[in-house]
């Protein structure tokens, strides 16, 4: 059998491309302990039972960068499906260009701010990695 055949758990996670002023987009790396600790990735996290993917999203930048985002912020942008394992991840990456507080890193081993010229100079998750293309190509 395929693995696009496969028969494992979908897990549905969005994420963020935070885009500040000067064109650099957010990316946080992953705190020991978890799961591809050390790689870097676009925040946001899984998306509950009768939850919509902006409310995660809103929740989960709060909880992660302490920030507040309204959802009419929250562009849906590209999205990415890959195959781990044991799942399979549907992940929405939205662009979010304005935000209420300061951006900190609360659940993060550090945060960078990256041209996305530079994005691929960090190593990221397999289902991170080729979300930058598309960020090259519009930022």
């Amino acid at each position: 059998m395929s693995d696009v055949h496969a028969s494992k758990p979908t897990l549905l996670v969005v994420a963020a491309a935070l885009v500040d002023a000067d064109g650099r987009v957010l990316i946080c790396q992953r705190p020991k302990g978890k799961q591809l600790a050390g790689l870097w990735e676009f925040p946001g996290g899984k998306v509950e039972a009768g939850e919509t993917p902006e409310a995660c999203l809103i929740r989960e930048l709060k909880e992660e960068l302490g920030i507040d985002v309204k959802a009419a912020c929250l562009a849906p942008f590209v999205f990415a499906s890959h195959g781990y394992e044991s799942f399979h991840l549907l992940m929405p990456l939205y662009l979010l260009r304005r935000w209420d507080g300061v951006v900190t890193a609360r659940e993060h081993e550090a945060l960078a701010w990256v041209k996305p010229a530079k994005l691929s100079d960090y190593p990221m998750p397999p289902a991170d990695a080729p979300l930058v293309a598309w960020l090259c190509d519009v930022i």
